[in-house]
This record gives structure tokens, C-alpha cells and sequence, in this order.
């Protein structure tokens, strides 16, 4: 008689397990397809886009170049799409992410409207798994965390929001028409760089607008501007080439490379410079004008007093230009914002600036915003207050291991990583364009390749080598966590405190969330690295050496 009783389901392990669908989990799952071995993504939103499916608030677009900020890995995907505009706005980076996914067939590899709740290592069977919303598990060999560095949105630490009875809205998940804020009273808290983007559009239809500012950042011009055929045609008969000099670049695209110092120009040159680089925009402007803006906190202030200067002149009212001038950072330690119009929409007579470095902003009621000196009365709040970035989406997964616990109480002291790759505890996990990449200060379509690239190399050179368990040392570890932090400590960076130390998320420990020696040096680093067998990885707990030292200084 044979027994009928069922045995429990096993859950099948996959090679590869990869959270999200943006420009990173697609990009993964192309390549882990083409080396033949088996993918699971799990994507929270409905379908692909990560950061661009969320964030759609009115004006929400690219600050990086639409031409750089794109895939290299297909010349043929290269010449079939053309963009439309010198900085590309939410929904055509969205199509364009779409048509990625469509031409390359990659949303089979992907649950949607799925979220990882929680990732464990099961060292008996040497795999992650994970759990889902659904309750649901799987399992895989590999665990990629492609969930973006600006993808979960800081929590609005000021008591009262659940008081007001008005409309409420967050830049980071719009879900209005701009036109249900027409003819009202609108607040936006905030002024980085979604706020600078929708502050221009929302004071058009608004009855008024009251932009409360806690640090007036550097605002420079976008200068956007259709992309003529000419310009298409020459991009795209140059891709290669513009491609390789973005890889090989500081920051990812094709950087401006400075010919002197800001005190090695007379005054007159100095500003004539500064004038054009004003005209020209981008992030190779005015910041990126001399070798020592970032470095010299005497020549920055010629750089950061010149754009004061702009306020003043495109702000009609003193005392209103003088709230909006930035004093409180040198320009670039923050992330400049990049607009249209933005200074000039404080001219209208229906918008007005309240700086909460002058008034506090204590609570709100019904219909108010109360800080210290006064009651607002607005009938919708738009927060636009930012992102706990990069570690934010990483704790998200509560990934966690019987030896090291949870990644968050691992890095409860500061974030500790390898290459900003992989981090000591927790085996076969990888960060695409993690905390202490150039990720933070790069065009991050660039960081994401490389990333992918080096971490599909590198499972593959275990994997040709019957390795099951790859994690990077702890001594290589401290030796990268002291690059990133010298590297930093050399620049005005390390003077500011921002969400590029996590200081905007209270209790979050302040290290400096990424590497800043520049994409090109990073490159060159992880391919010596490759080339060397990977010293600093160990595979199945043999390493070919436990420490990378400064590899900084070796590598020019």
C-alpha cells in the first residue's frame, strides 16, 4: 500500500536572488542571464523603474545629462534610442527604463508588488532566504541588494502632521495632479533637490506658497534644452569614446578637467571663468571650475560668493535673497541642486521664504503650520524632506546572519564595507552602488555597471572554482573604510554635515556614505584587485591575502 501523505514542499535555490527593478536589479539580471545561471528579483512597486516609477512630482527630471546618464552595455540599445531633451524628466527616463526591460526580456525575472521583508544566511545550506510580503519564501545562492541609494523616504520628524486636516503629499511619493493644488495655500517643506525641481510649477497654480527652508542650498541654472539631430548624430557616432571617458572620469561623465587653481588667475579671470561656467551649467560649472574648489575652503568662497552674487541680482527683494543665499556649507560639500526658475519664483507676489534656522518649526494643527514666532494657515503640505539614504533600503531587508545578527546593529557604530561591494558577516551579499561607493558622487548609471560587472566576475571566479561561500575579510575591510575616510577627510566634504553623513536621519551614525576619489580611480582599483585573484575575498574562508592596504596610493 503506498503512502499518500505528502512531504513538505522544498523550496527551490536559485543562483541568483536580487531586490529591485530599477537601473541596478535590471541590469543585474541581464547579466546573470547571459552567464546562463538562474535569477529571482522581487520588485515592491508594480513594475520596473525603481526610482523613477516613485518619484513623479511635478517637474521631477535627471540633473545628470540624459546621454550619460544611460546603459553602455548595448551599442545597438545606444543607437535605437534617442532623447528628447538635454535632461531628461521623469516619465521619458521611465519609457526609456521600459523599453530597457521590453527589448531585453527582463521582466520575467522579476515578482512585482513584491517586497523582501527579511533576509537570512543559512550557513548549513550555505544560501539566503528571504521572506516576502506574500509570506512566501525563497531561496538563492547569491543575495544582490539593488534597491538604490535614494529609494526610502526619511521619516518627517516634526510632531503635529497627523493634526492637519489639509491636503498632504511627499515628493517622494507623489500621488496628485498638480491641479488639485490650484487657487490653495500651499507649504513645501524643504529645499533640496525635489523642491527646487517643483517649487517653480506649484507656485504657478497655487493661490499662495510658503516654502519653509531649513538650509538654503546652491542653485544653479539647469539649462535644459531640447537635443537637436545634429547633437543626436554626433553623440551617437561617438558613443564609444564618450562612454570610455565617463568611465574613466571623476564623477561618470565627461568631466572638465581643471587647469588651475582658483588663486592662480587674476580676479578679472577668475570671474570671467566663473560667468561662463554659470552659462554653461551642469556639474562641470561654476564647482568644477579650479582644482582646489573642493579642497581649499579660501577658494571655494570665491566660488560660493559668486553665486550669492546671482541671489541678489535675480532676487528682487534683499531681504528674501538674503534667506535664500546659502552661508551655512562650502558649495559642492552638499549636493547642488540644479533648476528652472527657482530664484525667479520668489519674485511673484504670491510665493513667500520662512527660514527655519530663524523660527523653529514646532507643530501644526488643523490648518497651520506653528513654528516659535508665528501660525501659517495653509490648506496642503508638500514635504519634500529627503531620503535615509543609502543605508535607509539596506536595513529595509532586515538582513541578518546567525554569527553577525542584523546588518543594522552590525554597522550600529558607522557603516563598514568592502569596496562598498560586500561587507565582513554577512557571505554571498553584495551591494549594487552600496554606501562607500562612488555611487553618492557619481552619475550612478556608471557605478551600477561597474558594480554589476565586478560582482558577476567575481561569483563567477568562485563559482569556476567549485567555491560556494565568497566574503570579503575584515582586515580588507578596515583598510577600505580608512581609504574612504582619508579620502574624504581631504576634502570640504568632511566639513558638512548632510545626507552624505546621514546626519538628516536623527540617530543615524554619521560616517561619510561614499567614496569620492572618483570613478575612474575606483575602477582602476577593482580590476587590480580582479587581476591580483581578489585579495582581501575570502573564498570558502581561504583568502589569497586578508588585507588590500592602500591600494589608493598604488593605483594612480
Amino acid at each position: 500500500m503506498t503512502d499518500k501523505t505528502s512531504a513538505p514542499a522544498v523550496t527551490p535555490v536559485v543562483d541568483v536572488l536580487c531586490v529591485g527593478a530599477g537601473f541596478s536589479g535590471l541590469y543585474a539580471a541581464h547579466q546573470v542571464a547571459e552567464k546562463g545561471w538562474t535569477f529571482a528579483g522581487f520588485e515592491a512597486a508594480p513594475d520596473v523603474g525603481g526610482t523613477w516609477f516613485w518619484n513623479t512630482y511635478p517637474g521631477a527630471r535627471c540633473d545628470v545629462e540624459s546621454i550619460y546618464y544611460s546603459y553602455s552595455f548595448s551599442e545597438e540599445l545606444q543607437q535605437e534610442w534617442t532623447w528628447s531633451e538635454r535632461f531628461a524628466p521623469q516619465a521619458e527616463i521611465l519609457s526609456y527604463i521600459r523599453h530597457v526591460a521590453d527589448r531585453f526580456d527582463l521582466r520575467r525575472h522579476f515578482s512585482f508588488n513584491t517586497r523582501v521583508v527579511a533576509a537570512t544566511w543559512l550557513p548549513g545550506e550555505r544560501c539566503w532566504e528571504v521572506a516576502l510580503d506574500s509570506g512566501e519564501t525563497r531561496r538563492g545562492r547569491f543575495l544582490l541588494a539593488g534597491s538604490g541609494g535614494l529609494s526610502t523616504p526619511k521619516d518627517f520628524d516634526v510632531p503635529g502632521l497627523e493634526n492637519f486636516t489639509g491636503t498632504t503629499v511627499s515628493t517622494s511619493r507623489w500621488n496628485i495632479p498638480l491641479s488639485e493644488l490650484a487657487g490653495k495655500r500651499v507649504a513645501v517643506i524643504g529645499t533640496g533637490s525635489s523642491a527646487v525641481q517643483c517649487i517653480p510649477l506649484i507656485a504657478e497654480v497655487a493661490e499662495h506658497l510658503t516654502v519653509f527652508q531649513r538650509t538654503p542650498n546652491y542653485v544653479f541654472p539647469a539649462r535644459n534644452a531640447p537635443l537637436s539631430t545634429d547633437v543626436v548624430d554626433e553623440i551617437k557616432s561617438n558613443y564609444a569614446a564618450i562612454r570610455e571617458e565617463c568611465r574613466h572620469s571623476l564623477g561618470g561623465i565627461p568631466d572638465r578637467i581643471p587647469d588651475a587653481a582658483a588663486f592662480d588667475v587674476s580676479d578679472e579671470e577668475r570671474r570671467e571663468r566663473y560667468e561662463k561656467a554659470y552659462e554653461r551649467s551642469g556639474f562641470t560649472g561654476v564647482g568644477g571650475e579650479f582644482s582646489d574648489l573642493l579642497t581649499d575652503a579660501r577658494a571655494n568662497e570665491t566660488a560660493a560668493e559668486f553665486m550669492r552674487e546671482k541671489i541678489r541680482q535675480i532676487v528682487r527683494d534683499p531681504a528674501t535673497a538674503a534667506v535664500l543665499e546659502p552661508r551655512f556649507h562650502p558649495l559642492g560639500a552638499k549636493r547642488s541642486c540644479f533648476g528652472t526658475d527657482y530664484y525667479e519664483t520668489f519674485n511673484r507676489p504670491n510665493v513667500s521664504v520662512v527660514s527655519l534656522r530663524d523660527e523653529r518649526l514646532d507643530t501644526m494643527t488643523a490648518d497651520s503650520i506653528v513654528t516659535e514666532a508665528r501660525s501659517y494657515e495653509v490648506d496642503a503640505i508638500v514635504l519634500a524632506i529627503g531620503f535615509d539614504a543609502f543605508t535607509g533600503p539596506l536595513y529595509a531587508l532586515n538582513v541578518s546572519t546567525p554569527e553577525s545578527g542584523r546588518l543594522q546593529d552590525a554597522w550600529s557604530e558607522g557603516v563598514r564595507t568592502y569596496l562598498g561591494i560586500m561587507t565582513a558577516g554577512f557571505p554571498n551579499f553584495f551591494m549594487i552602488g552600496g554606501p562607500q561607493s562612488p555611487a553618492l558622487a557619481s552619475n550612478v548609471v556608471v557605478t551600477i555597471e561597474q558594480a554589476v560587472d565586478w560582482i558577476t566576475e567575481l561569483i563567477g571566479h568562485g563559482r569556476a572554482g567549485g567555491v560556494e561561500v565568497i566574503e570579503p575579510t575584515a582586515e580588507a575591510q578596515d583598510d577600505w573604510v580608512t581609504i574612504t575616510e582619508d579620502t574624504v577627510n581631504q576634502t570640504l566634504y568632511a566639513t558638512t554635515d548632510s545626507w552624505y553623513r546621514g546626519s538628516n536621519v536623527t540617530g543615524k551614525p554619521t560616517t561619510f556614505l561614499g567614496y569620492v576619489g572618483g570613478v575612474g580611480k575606483y575602477r582602476r582599483m577593482c580590476t587590480h584587485l580582479a587581476k591580483q585573484g581578489y585579495p582581501g575575498v575570502e573564498f570558502d574562508g581561504t583568502a589569497v591575502a586578508r588585507r588590500i592596504g592602500r591600494i589608493d596610493e598604488e593605483i594612480a
